[in-house]
């Protein structure tokens, strides 16, 4: 399944909860269990309400610390120890920590700390650890791929411990890195620590609008502010893409730029340097005839959409453009994994796909580096294909 989530108002921790559940109802009572045994005390309610602001429908998860007045500086280590012990299913428990140990590191770079000392004030109370276990617990629950459209970037400044900050508050900010902001023109926090949190830990890709897919369920979550003429929802979109078995499809960005002024030697290890980066996917090269009647080098480089300024910069660094042509792109590709293969004559590794219902293999070029003689290879490459390839029908 793939979720992709509309921050229209923004992103918050109940927020995101209300959303999943206005989708996904039947979740609910399962999640509130799961919050308790991370040893919310029986003092704080749970509940989940339907809503309306007369536009849109939705609903509001609210956490009620009826019976508690204090509220305490809690240490991140007494979270992280807490949620360490609990009894949650592991998966939900690494989760949850994670998120926090996201949100104490932010913590800490802003306020020049140790992450062992840093407390959690807003964050630390039930009510943000609630939405943070909650949370854990959906996105554990859903298994899911995740999108994001551009985030509200809101204006102003917001009453924190720390006296006002402005927004997005600098925990924030330092969670959201690489994340695309859209200033809609409206005042307020739109994105909270919690809810960047999630997102860090999540790490959707960012585009405009879902992807293509069986829509199967949507849910909206509304979170506490009013804006003027707008909704303070966060929106889910749930997608099924089992339609397409054995395949998985995302985006990617492809970048095109020509040359007809940088050596070929020089070329090719400026290009060897952006094909190092961990987001690149491929880097290709053409013959061109240019203007002038110049033979030219036309570039193509495939990046994933995290980081792309980085790759951009790097292009600009490594060759002599001065400019650059990209676009997002969807691909679909097979599901594919490496096994270690033995043969009579050598072993070493293969790539293998899914395709179709059956399994086929390429031999690892640099196993084969060591048997001399076309023929030989040929062999090698028929004897591993009958033992490990799944024969059609």
């Amino acid at each position: 399944m793939r979720i992709h989530l509309d921050p229209i108002g923004g992103v918050a921790g109940d927020m995101f909860i209300a959303a999943i559940l206005d989708a996904k109802p039947e979740w609910y009572d399962e999640m509130c269990l799961t919050i308790r045994a991370a040893g919310l005390p029986k003092e704080v309610g749970l509940s989940l309400q339907p809503h309306t602001d007369f536009a849109l429908t939705g609903t509001r998860f609210s956490v009620d610390e009826l019976g508690i007045h204090e509220h305490h500086h809690t240490p991140f280590i007494k979270i992280r120890d807490m949620l360490s012990e609990s009894t949650l299913k592991s998966g939900v428990r690494q989760a949850a920590i994670d998120i926090f140990s996201l949100l104490a590191e932010a913590e800490a770079t802003v306020h020049d700390k140790s992450i062992e000392t840093i407390s959690f004030h807003e964050v630390g109370e039930w009510d943000s650890i609630a939405d943070i276990v909650g949370a854990a617990f959906l996105i554990d629950k859903a298994s899911a791929t995740w999108t994001i459209g551009a985030l509200p970037l809101g204006r102003g400044a917001v009453d924190t411990s720390h006296g006002k900050l402005p927004v997005p508050t600098p925990a924030a900010v330092s969670l959201l890195q690489g994340f695309y902001f859209e200033d809609d023109g409206l005042d307020g926090e739109r994105i909270t620590p919690t809810g960047a949190a999630i997102l860090s830990y999540l790490k959707p890709q960012q585009i405009g609008a879902a992807q293509g897919g069986k829509l199967v369920a949507s849910g909206t979550g509304f979170g506490t502010k009013v804006f003027p003429k707008k909704s303070n929802v966060l929106r889910a979109l749930m997608l099924s893409v089992d339609g397409h078995e054995g395949q998985s499809d995302d985006l990617i960005y492809q970048i095109d730029f020509d040359l007809d002024d940088q050596s070929a030697e020089d070329l090719a290890i400026g290009l060897d340097h952006i094909r190092s980066l961990p987001t690149v996917l491929d880097v290709s090269q053409t013959a061109l005839f240019g203007k002038k009647g110049r033979m030219a080098t036309g570039i193509r480089v495939l990046a994933t959409t995290e980081d792309v300024d980085k790759v951009f910069e790097v292009c600009f660094f490594e060759t002599s453009t001065i400019g650059l042509r990209y676009q997002e792109l969807k691909r679909m590709t097979l599901d594919r994994w490496e096994e270690s293969y033995v043969s009579e004559r050598s072993e070493g590794s293969c790539k293998f796909v899914s395709r179709s219902g059956i399994t086929t293999l390429k031999v690892e070029s640099d196993d084969l580096v060591s048997t001399k003689g076309y023929a030989n290879r040929e062999r090698l490459r028929r004897e591993i294909s009958t033992k490990y390839e799944t024969p059609s029908d």
